[in-house]
C-alpha cells in the first residue's frame, strides 16, 4: 500500500497574492468606513430627535402659557382633580399626544397633571428657571419617568408671573424614532458596503493582471533583482515613460551619458540637450546598433518600445573598440605597404646585387644613395616642419601607406608646428581622421594628390588638409560630420561615419570649429581651428613667435576666406 499522503496543514493569516490582499483591505476599508459613517451618523440624529422632542415640548408649554383662561383659573381656583385648570391641561396633553402638561403656582404647587394623585403636591424638578421668567428645555427624569421637557412662565393679565407650564414628551417615544431610522440607515450602508467591495474585487482584478499574479513577496526579490542587475551589468540602460522623460538612469548611463540622476524626470532634450544621441535616445532615428557620439565616447544604442507606451534603451561604449578598429585599419595599411616595400626591396637588392657583380661599384653606391636619399628627405621634410614627435611619425607613417596607394602626400611649405601641443593625442585624431578621409577620397583617380597644412597664430592651431578628389557637395557639408553618416562600405570590425564627428566634437570641445569647402582646382578642403592647442611659449621664444604671427594668421584668414568663397557658391 502506497503511504498515506500527509495531511494538509491549515495556514491562518494574510494570503500571500497581491490580489487576495488587495481585495481583502479593500473590504475592511469600506466595512469600516460604512460602520464609521453609520455611526456617525446616529449620533448627531440622536441629538437632533432630543432636541427637536424638546423644541416640541416648549412649543406646547408656549401655547398653553398664552390663554388667558388658565392664568385666570389659577388665580381664582384652588388646586382640583375636577378644575377647570385641570380639565384645560388634560384637553392640550390629549390633542398634542404629550406625556403631561402640568400647570403649577409660583410655590410649585401642580394644578393640573396626569396623575390626579399628584395634583396638590409639589413638582419633583426644580421650577426656578421657569418661575424666573426664562424658557427651559431639558431632558430630565421625573414622576413619570424621563421626558424631554420645555417650561415657560405663566403670567397674568398684567403680566406677572403667576406660575409656570411644563410640558414633557415622552424619551421612549424618541428612542423608537431613533431605532426606527437604523433598519434604513444600515440598509444604505450595507448597500453603500456592497458597492465598494464590487469596486474593491474590480480594482483587485486589475491589480491582479498587472502584477500578474504574483506575491509581494516575489515582487520585492524581483525589484532586489532588478536594482542588482540594473546597477552591476556593463551596459547603460536608460527607461523612457510614454512622455519621452527619464524615469530610469542606471549606473553605466549615467557615467556614459556624463549625466547624474537629476535627469531622472526631465525630458531627454532637457537632461541630454540637442543632438544625434537624443534623437537615438527617443526613436526618431530608428535601426538597430545605432552609433551615437557623446562627449569623447563612441556608443552604440538599441531601442525597445514597451507595452505602456515608453521605452528602453540600452547603451554599449564602443570607444575602445573603435580606436582599435582604426588602428587595425592603420596597421592594415602599413602592413600592405611594407609587403609592397618588400617586393620592391627585393627587386632593389636584386638590382645591387647585379650591379656588384658586374663590378659597377660607383654605379651600385649611387644607387643606394638615392633609396636611402628619398625615404630620409621625405622623414626630414616633416620633421623640420612639425616638431612634434607624435604627429610627425603619424605623417611619416601616412606618407608611406600614400606611396603604396599611388597617392602624393604633400606638407605644404606653409606648415610650422612648434613642438608646445597641449592634447598632442587629440590633434593626432584630428590629422589622422582627415588624412585617411583624403586618401580614400583620391585613391584610384589620375593624379591623386592631398596635400597637409599645420599652422600655429600663437596659441591657435590651424590645420587644412586638401584633396584632389570628387570633393563634397553643398548640401552634404553638414550631414557628413553626423554620428553614423557616411558613404563608405562598412570595415569588417564594424560601422563608419564616426570619424568626422569625433573631428568636429574635438574641436568644439576646445572651442574651434571643423568646416569644409571646396577645395582650388576641384576637391575637399577641410579646415580646423583648435583655439588654445598650444601652450604658452617660453620667454626667449617669444621673438621667434612673433615673427612668425603674421604668417600664420595669413593662414587662418585664408581658411575663413576659403569658407566664405564656398559659402558664395552655395548661394549661387
Amino acid at each position: 500500500m502506497s503511504p498515506t499522503p500527509p495531511a494538509r496543514r491549515l495556514r491562518l493569516g494574510m494570503p500571500r497574492r497581491v490580489f487576495s490582499q488587495v481585495l481583502l483591505m479593500q473590504i475592511a476599508i469600506a466595512a469600516g468606513v460604512a460602520v464609521l459613517a453609520t455611526g456617525l451618523f446616529l449620533a448627531p440624529l440622536s441629538a437632533q430627535l432630543d432636541d427637536q422632542a424638546m423644541q416640541r415640548a416648549l412649543a406646547i408649554a408656549q401655547t398653553t402659557a398664552v390663554q388667558p383662561q388658565i392664568a385666570a383659573d389659577l388665580l381664582r381656583t384652588s388646586p382640583s382633580t375636577t378644575g377647570p385648570v385641570q380639565a384645560e391641561a388634560e384637553r392640550i396633553r390629549k390633542a398634542s399626544d404629550a406625556e403631561y402638561v402640568v400647570v403649577m403656582d409660583t410655590q410649585g404647587i401642580r394644578w393640573s397633571h396626569t396623575d390626579p394623585k399628584e395634583i396638590g403636591g409639589k413638582v419633583s424638578t426644580d421650577p426656578r428657571k421657569a418661575l424666573e421668567g426664562r424658557d427651559v428645555m431639558e431632558i430630565d427624569t421625573g414622576t413619570l419617568g424621563r421626558s424631554a421637557r420645555g417650561k415657560v412662565p405663566l403670567r397674568d393679565a398684567d403680566d406677572k408671573i403667576i406660575g409656570a407650564v411644563s410640558v414633557g414628551i415622552r424619551y421612549d417615544s424618541v428612542r423608537a424614532r431613533l431605532i426606527d431610522a437604523i433598519p434604513g440607515l444600515f440598509a444604505y450602508a450595507g448597500g453603500a458596503l456592497a458597492v465598494g467591495a464590487l469596486a474593491a474585487y474590480l480594482i483587485s482584478r486589475r491589480v491582479q493582471r498587472q502584477t500578474r499574479d504574483l506575491a509581494f513577496s516575489d515582487i520585492s526579490a524581483l525589484l532586489a533583482e532588478r536594482e542588482a542587475m540594473l546597477h552591476g551589468i556593463r551596459e547603460g540602460v536608460v527607461a523612457l515613460d510614454r512622455s519621452g522623460r527619464v524615469r530610469l538612469l542606471n549606473d553605466e548611463a549615467q557615467r556614459l551619458l556624463g549625466v547624474g540622476a537629476e535627469a531622472i524626470g526631465q525630458s531627454l532634450d532637457d537632461a541630454l540637450g540637442a543632438g544625434r544621441t537624443t534623437d537615438v535616445l527617443a526613436g526618431r532615428v530608428t535601426g538597430t546598433d545605432l552609433l551615437t557620439v557623446r562627449g569623447q565616447r563612441v556608443l552604440v544604442a538599441n531601442r525597445m518600445p514597451t507595452d505602456d507606451g515608453g521605452a528602453v534603451a540600452t547603451l554599449r561604449d564602443r570607444t575602445e573598440l573603435e580606436q582599435l578598429g582604426r588602428e587595425l585599419d592603420s596597421t592594415h595599411g602599413l602592413i600592405d605597404a611594407l609587403r609592397a616595400q618588400d617586393h620592391e626591396h627585393a627587386n632593389r637588392m636584386h638590382t645591387l646585387l647585379g650591379l656588384l657583380e658586374l663590378e659597377m661599384y660607383d654605379d651600385a653606391v649611387e644607387f643606394v644613395g638615392e633609396v636611402v636619399g628619398d625615404h630620409r628627405v621625405t622623414a626630414e621634410q616633416v620633421t623640420e616642419k612639425i616638431h612634434d614627435p607624435l604627429l610627425a611619425a603619424l605623417l611619416v607613417g601616412k606618407a608611406t601607406v600614400a606611396a603604396e596607394r599611388g597617392v602624393a602626400l604633400w606638407i605644404s611649405d606653409r606648415t610650422m608646428l612648434p613642438d608646445r601641443l597641449v592634447d598632442p593625442r587629440g590633434l593626432v585624431t584630428v590629422v589622422g581622421n582627415l588624412v585617411d578621409n583624403a586618401l580614400d577620397a583620391v585613391a584610384g583617380t589620375p593624379h591623386a594628390r592631398v596635400e597637409v597644412e599645420l599652422r600655429s597664430v600663437e596659441r591657435t592651431a590651424v590645420l587644412r588638409v586638401q584633396d584632389t578628389g570628387p570633393g563634397i557637395p553643398a548640401e552634404r557639408r553638414e550631414l557628413i560630420f553626423t554620428d553614423g553618416w557616411s558613404t563608405k562600405k562598412p570595415p569588417a570590425h564594424g560601422k563608419r561615419g564616426i570619424g568626422l564627428s569625433l573631428v568636429r566634437r574635438l574641436a568644439e570641445r576646445q572651442g574651434g570649429s571643423a568646416e569644409v569647402a571646396d577645395a582650388e582646382g576641384g576637391g575637399a578642403e577641410f579646415t580646423v581651428v583648435l583655439p588654445e592647442a598650444l601652450a604658452e611659449a617660453p620667454a626667449e621664444m617669444l621673438g621667434d613667435v612673433a615673427a612668425n604671427v603674421d604668417p600664420a594668421r595669413a593662414a587662418v584668414e585664408s581658411a575663413g576666406e576659403a569658407r566664405e568663397t564656398g559659402a558664395e557658391e552655395e548661394s549661387r
